[in-house]
């Protein structure tokens, strides 16, 4: 069984752990590090337990604490070639660290098997990843038709839900943020992830985690009513949760697929 637990989910900082048998996968480093161990310690492991580091991009609020990260542990950085190429830029000494991969490639981390996807965000080589009968999908303007395909059927998604447009619209953001927002290299809108999530459902979804929500331009109370009301609108009634902003989540668990000729 896959679980996920986020540490710290929104535009200030973002970190997640992914673990299965026995295999820790910290999925991006967007707060401090102490931040990390902190709440790695209040799962009974410490950075010294993960195996491999993955970085979707390189925007601030998910590589914030990966330079102490590095400094500290010799834990290996797993990302896309063209993020790598700027994680290399704006980390000192992460050059040993780094394993870069190709789109077309699976991973395999212990007992994860991870398969990355693109993302349309505006930081070159941007990532979501699937990780067996789990996803996670954030910081994309629209789902590519790779993420689509790549998280047809998972059982549990974590998956953005950023912003309410219309609070957006009327808030106190300037006009160039407002439209990086919602361009297709921006981040997915309320309504957006309630289009996906009634795919996803469609699939198979049992459980929808909605994360990385704006703190000014959305709220817990927004982003559950779109995706909730979409679900019930479309006949389907997977669980749908929150993914707190500052502390250490409760365990998402998925199940095993189970294939049936």
């Amino acid at each position: 069984m896959t679980t996920i637990h986020t540490l710290a989910s929104g535009s200030s900082g973002n970190a997640a752990l992914v673990s299965r048998n026995g295999t820790h996968v910290l999925l991006d480093a967007g707060i401090s590090c102490r931040r990390i161990t902190a709440a790695l310690g209040a799962l009974g492991l410490g950075p010294g337990d993960l195996s491999a580091v993955l970085i979707t991009h390189t925007h601030s609020d998910h590589i914030s604490g990966l330079a102490t990260l590095v400094k500290n542990w010799d834990i290996p950085v797993c990302a896309s070639r063209r993020t790598c190429g700027g994680l290399a830029d704006r980390v000192v000494g992460i050059h040993t660290r780094l394993r870069p991969f190709d789109w077309e490639e699976n991973l395999q981390i212990g007992s994860l098997e991870i398969t990355p996807f693109p993302t349309a965000h505006d930081a070159p080589g941007s990532a979501g990843y699937r990780f067996g009968e789990a996803g996670i999908l954030t910081d994309t303007g629209y789902v590519t038709a790779e993420a689509a395909d790549a998280l047809r059927g998972v059982g549990l998604l974590v998956l953005e839900a950023n912003h309410d447009v219309n609070r957006l619209r009327s808030g106190p953001y300037p006009a160039y943020l407002k439209r990086r927002i919602l361009g297709e290299d921006g981040h997915l809108s309320n309504d957006a992830a309630a289009a996906f999530a009634v795919e996803e459902a469609a699939a198979g979804a049992g459980e929808i985690v909605l994360a990385h929500l704006s703190r000014e331009n959305n709220t817990p109370e927004l982003a559950l009513r779109a995706v909730s009301e979409a679900l019930g609108a479309a006949g389907f009634h997977p669980e749908v949760r929150v993914a707190p902003r500052d502390t250490l989540s409760v365990s998402y668990a998925a199940k095993e697929l189970v294939c049936s000729e």
